[in-house]
């Protein structure tokens, strides 16, 4: 095995394309820029419209390509769950969405493995701190009343 090299990038989901920033990055490495960026595509094509970390490892020898990818940020799969574009700009006084717990403690499932909550609850529990920031209501309730929910176990059952 040769030398690796390693290029990181926040792409959009099914989107990413030869140009900036994994063209000119991949272009001086002789790999099929193409083929790299129909590899990433394919991968991230379950995170439509939304940015993702992606990074792709060169062997400089044999042109030969691994790509991993990340999971969106918090904030982007808060906005896809709830429905919104993106947060309010004033967060606490007006109120871009509403998530369900459910939804939260799935985006927690996700991101649970780069969290350092020791369970769902917890992980849960950044999520919806991640929605008090956005100005995103959790069960129709401010994220602040709905993190106080939790400590109190009213949602125990769906965060197993």
């Amino acid at each position: 095995m040769g030398d690796k090299k390693t290029i990181s990038a926040l792409v959009s989901g099914g989107e990413a394309n030869a140009g900036p920033p994994l063209g000119p990055a991949l272009g001086p490495m002789g790999v099929n820029v193409l083929q790299v960026v129909n590899t990433i595509n394919e991968k991230t094509k379950d995170f439509p419209g939304m940015k993702v970390p992606v990074k792709v490892e060169v062997d400089a020898e044999t042109k030969k390509f691994t790509i991993e990818v990340g999971i969106p940020p918090t904030a982007a799969l808060v906005a896809k769950e709830s429905g919104v574009p993106k947060g309010s700009g004033t967060a606490g006084k007006d109120y871009a969405g509403d998530l369900s717990m459910a939804s939260a403690a799935k985006i927690a499932k996700m991101k649970i493995e780069g969290s350092y909550a020791k369970d769902i609850k917890g992980a849960t529990k950044e999520v919806v701190g991640s929605c008090v920031s956005m100005g995103v209501k959790v069960e129709g309730k401010p994220a602040k009343e709905a993190y106080a929910d939790i400590n109190a176990g009213k949602y125990d059952d769906i965060l197993k």
